[in-house]
């Protein structure tokens, strides 16, 4: 690969790019801390001197990660980073305790600029970061591709603000807009293409949650089965108030290997369930469904970070009635279900999207045959 970014925008912005990029493809592999993009770049020459992200365990995070492969050619560059650079020793981890602060270590490397997507909302850096560099005679700029970098960050920020995950809803639909019915067992609306990328946005989240219903019409393994994710397969979420779900059901024999967490309703009794699943009680409403933010309260607490809802109507439409999806994949087929089908999100179909003042289109694409629209939450971020 080459290592001078082609033109077509300012260098910061192509540069940015490049660390965004870098910081999507480890989604779902750092949590609880925020997935990471840093570029060291010559701006002279346009030269890429150096890629870095947060590594699967944490440590060391982004900004340390491309030092320590750009060594001393980091002197007098530029470094662009996806979120604002730490600022702090860490206090819980002994191991984390002896690691240098980014900004410390990009000050210690003589770095001449630093260029930052988005500031850390976290109470801990929160422009501290930013501070330490500026006070040191470093050239910080900031908000270059600030709008990508926060949704890319999103699980990240929405943790720290609002004390719950990033949810993003992936639907797919028949060509009339319909979710094919279940049972017992995946009737496919949509083709290969699709069905292959869910499994990278599997492995592109911390959590993937779905409602009893779903596991008991789909019986479904909510893994990463494609070559080379089967490591990236997140820990599965069930809502199911009543604890009925059966234990003999095909997700719970991996469940050694891919945790399960079966949330209840307070004073419901769990079954005996098999290692690796774990039994949650949270407090239900008068209607019986589980209280969702104390869901996703838990589950933050757990450092969950993004959670992929692949659920049927009933849970979809009970987070967007509480206005807490912030993005929706949508994958249409091309084949019409007719009366065979249901509305993807309760009573309403896919004209839920329409509304320009609540969702905008942040992407449309062909997977094979099939239509791929993501829509983001307008405002959220």
């Amino acid at each position: 690969m080459s290592n001078t970014v082609s033109a077509g925008s300012t260098l910061d912005e192509r540069m940015m790019g490049l660390a965004l990029r870098v910081a999507r493809r480890i989604l779902g592999q750092t949590a609880p801390n925020p997935a990471v993009g840093a570029v060291i770049a010559d701006e002279a020459t346009a030269e890429v001197v150096a890629r870095g992200w947060t590594q699967i365990s944490g440590r060391p995070h982004a900004e340390a990660h491309a030092l320590s492969v750009a060594g001393d050619r980091a002197r007098g560059k530029t470094m662009y980073v996806t979120l604002e650079p730490c600022s702090y020793h860490g206090r819980a981890n002994p191991v984390v305790r002896k690691a240098m602060p980014c900004a410390e270590a990009i000050l210690a490397a003589g770095m001449r600029r630093v260029v930052v997507a988005t500031e850390d909302p976290n109470p801990e850096i929160a422009g501290q970061g930013v501070a330490v560099l500026r006070q040191a005679g470093v050239a910080v700029d900031i908000g270059v591709c600030g709008a990508e970098a926060r949704w890319v960050t999103a699980g990240h920020i929405l943790r720290m603000t609002r004390g719950r995950p990033f949810i993003q809803l992936k639907v797919a639909v028949s060509g009339d807009g319909l979710i094919a019915p279940g049972d017992g067992a995946p009737v496919w609306v949509t083709g290969p293409d699709v069905r292959a990328y869910a499994h990278v946005l599997r492995a592109h989240a911390d959590a993937v949650m779905v409602g009893r219903r779903t596991v008991d019409d789909d019986d479904p393994e909510l893994t990463c089965r494609l070559p080379g994710l089967a490591s990236r397969s997140p820990r599965r979420v069930v809502l199911d108030p009543g604890f009925r779900v059966s234990p003999s059901l095909k997700m719970f024999a991996s469940a050694r290997r891919v945790p399960i967490i079966v949330f209840g309703a307070a004073g419901s009794a769990p079954p005996a369930y098999p290692a690796g699943v774990e039994a949650r009680q949270v407090p239900a409403a008068p209607d019986g469904r589980l209280d969702l933010e104390a869901v996703l309260r838990s589950l933050a607490q757990d450092g969950v970070t993004r959670v992929l809802v692949e659920g049927g109507p009933t849970i979809a439409s009970a987070l967007l009635a509480a206005d807490r999806v912030d993005e929706v994949v949508i994958a249409r087929g091309t084949e019409a279900l007719g009366a065979n089908g249901r509305q993807p999100f309760g009573e309403r179909g896919l004209e839920v999207l329409d509304d320009a003042g609540r969702w905008q289109l942040a992407d449309r694409r062909m997977l094979g045959a099939d239509t791929l629209t993501i829509h983001r939450r307008a405002g959220r971020l």
